[in-house]
């Protein structure tokens, strides 16, 4: 299902969509692990958005390892086969798993961002997967410009609250204004059914709607590294912030808070 050009497109724009790639059984699962996770959140859960006390826009990560719909996922449904495919690597280590929901009504844009200066990795080698538990219009889909993967910048990780991270890492930059200025970038979203899936590199600049649509915006992200991955201890917040990992900057990630899934 992943051909040549999918994965020439995937490397050169930093973002794909997948049609029907995900087997329905999965996004069953999916769902039952999101219920779970919502029940008994972790302590990373955070709500962007509320009203009269209602949760509209909230996520949680990390909860693989707790959540044995999300490990079983992970683990069997062949996602890092793709992610292996996509990356054309040899390595895949688990890096985590991000849920976010935006319940209807929810009005607050996920704002521009590139992922990976959340991240302690280093490395071109990176894939997630943004996959939806519910149909999403277009107009609700997360939006990704084309291309941004390539810019080698980096840019100060902003706050989902609208605020950026303090500055203390020097390489990074304040991401420009891209939705006063979306004429001057290439900006893609899709449409997405069951079954279908967005991967797109750690360093692709994205942001998303609010959400429009009649229906709640549930969607499970997954997100795998491959050869080049070397952990990085940043000077900043880092977002997870894997307190009890014990790595050093430069070492690989392989270790059971990032395991490996794929070796050959």
């Amino acid at each position: 299902m992943i051909n040549n050009s999918v994965i020439k497109n995937y490397n050169i724009n930093g973002v794909v969509v997948l049609r029907n790639i995900i087997n329905i059984k999965w996004i069953t699962l999916l769902k039952r692990g999101v219920r779970k996770n919502f029940q008994n959140p972790s302590k990373y859960k955070c709500v962007y958005e509320q009203n009269n006390k209602k949760e509209l826009f909230y996520d949680d990560y990390c909860n693989w390892n707790k959540i044995v719909e999300y490990k079983n996922f992970i683990f069997n449904s062949g996602i890092s086969n793709i992610a292996k495919e996509l990356m054309q690597t040899k390595k895949v280590n688990l890096f985590h798993e991000h849920v976010l929901v935006k319940e209807i009504g929810s009005k607050k844009r996920t704002p521009w961002h590139q992922d990976q200066s959340y991240y302690c990795v280093n490395g071109k080698d990176n894939c997630s997967f943004w996959i939806p538990l519910d149909k999403v219009s277009k107009n609700s889909s997360p939006e990704f410009v084309i291309g941004s993967n390539k810019w080698n910048k980096k840019f100060l990780p902003t706050k989902f609250f609208g605020n950026a991270y303090e500055q203390k890492d020097g390489e990074f930059q304040h991401i420009p204004n891209i939705e006063k200025n979306r004429k001057n970038y290439d900006i893609k979203n899709w449409k997405m059914n069951i079954g279908d899936a967005v991967a797109f590199n750690f360093s692709t600049v994205h942001g998303a709607p609010e959400n429009k649509s009649n229906n709640r915006r549930r969607a499970f992200s997954v997100r795998f590294t491959g050869d080049d991955a070397t952990y990085v201890k940043r000077k900043g917040e880092m977002s997870p912030p894997f307190p009890k990992i014990k790595l050093k900057t430069g070492q690989a990630l392989d270790s059971k808070t990032f395991p490996v899934l794929i070796s050959s």
